[in-house]
C-alpha cells in the first residue's frame, strides 16, 4: 500500500525507488528555468530596472527631506515646516504614487510574463519610462507636469491587465 502512495505522489518514482528527491539545488533550478520561456529574462530585467527607478525616486525624496527640513516620521510637509512645503509634497507624492501601484505592476508582469513575456516586457518598458516622467513632472512642483508622458503608465498597466485576462481565459480553455 505504501509503495502505491509513493507512485501516486511522484509520477517519476517507481515502487523500487524512493519518493525522496536527492537532486541538487542547481538541478532543481535548471528544471524551473527549463519551463520558463526564454524571453522571461526580459521580465526579470524590467523588474530590476524598476527597482533602480524606485531607488532613484527614494533618493530624491531623501534629498528633498534634507533640503526642506522635513523630518521623519512626517510623510508630508506643512506650511509650518517649510515655505516650500508644496514642492516637497509633490516630490513625495510622485514617489508615493509609484509605490502604491508597484505591487500591481510586479504581479501583472510576473504572471502575464509566464505566457506573454515579450508583450509584458514591452509594456513594462513603457510603464517604467512613463513612471520616470510621472515622477520628474510631479517633482517640478506642478502636479499637472506628471501627465504629458507620465500618463502613459496607466495605459501600460491596462495593457498588462488585458494580457493577464487573456492568459487566465486561455488557461480555463486548455
Amino acid at each position: 500500500m505504501l509503495q502505491n502512495v509513493a507512485v501516486l505522489a511522484s509520477p517519476q518514482s517507481s515502487p523500487v525507488t524512493s519518493p525522496i528527491s536527492f537532486r541538487t539545488s542547481s538541478e532543481k533550478m535548471a528544471e524551473i528555468v527549463d519551463i520558463l520561456p526564454k524571453e522571461y529574462g526580459y521580465i526579470i530585467l524590467n523588474l530590476v530596472a524598476y527597482y533602480f527607478l524606485n531607488f532613484y525616486m527614494s533618493f530624491q525624496v531623501g534629498r528633498a527631506r534634507k533640503k526642506y527640513n522635513v523630518m521623519y516620521p512626517a510623510l508630508y510637509a506643512t506650511e509650518a515646516d517649510t515655505e516650500d512645503y508644496k514642492l516637497f509634497n509633490c516630490i513625495q507624492r510622485g514617489h508615493q504614487n509609484s509605490l502604491e501601484t508597484l505591487p500591481f505592476f510586479f504581479v501583472l508582469m510576473v504572471v502575464g510574463g509566464l505566457k506573454h513575456p515579450v508583450i509584458c516586457s514591452g509594456l513594462g518598458v513603457v510603464y517604467t519610462i512613463a513612471r520616470f516622467f510621472y515622477f520628474t513632472g510631479y517633482s517640478s512642483g506642478d502636479p499637472n507636469g506628471r501627465l504629458p508622458i507620465g500618463g502613459f503608465n496607466n495605459l501600460a498597466l491596462l495593457g498588462l491587465v488585458i494580457v493577464n485576462i487573456w492568459f487566465g481565459v486561455s488557461l480555463l480553455k486548455a
